[in-house]
């Protein structure tokens, strides 16, 4: 099963306060991906940076880029979207824009995500949240 990176969890790589490459290299065996709609929400942080951070910032996400696969938003997807936004309305448990669409892309594709805000997705049902462990 692949486990796509929430935004949070790559920050904490980029700002070093979490090892990624360990973490990833202690999971040897899973395959790591990030949601197309995560490169937008980093990208952006990119953007509003200024000049070396703006460069250093860049060089990160581009350097990740090259061997995460980024999980495109699908018609599929747009489905899963809509139905998950749905149901958490309904049952009045909304979360955020991009932690609905982080996580209607791991339904989709029957992946987990790793990230450090558990409490953002605990309402999704059928979903397997992974919450690394930043000591390593």
């Amino acid at each position: 099963m692949a486990i796509i990176l929430d935004a949070d969890v790559i920050i904490g790589g980029e700002r070093g306060t979490f090892d990624l490459g360990r973490w990833v290299a202690s999971r040897a065996e899973e395959q790591f991906e990030i949601a197309a709609i995560t490169v937008a929400e980093l990208r952006h942080g990119v953007e509003r940076a200024a000049g070396r951070h703006r460069a250093q910032r860049r060089h990160y996400l581009e350097t990740l880029l090259q061997v995460l696969p980024v999980i495109p938003y699908t018609e599929q997807t747009a489905y899963e979207h809509a139905r998950l936004w749905a149901a958490l309305e309904s049952a009045g448990g909304m979360i955020g824009y991009y932690d609905l669409v982080v996580a209607a892309t791991a339904l989709e594709r029957g992946s987990s995500v790793a990230t450090f805000n558990r409490r953002h997705f605990t309402c999704v049902e059928g979903l397997t949240v992974i919450e690394p462990d930043r000591q390593g």
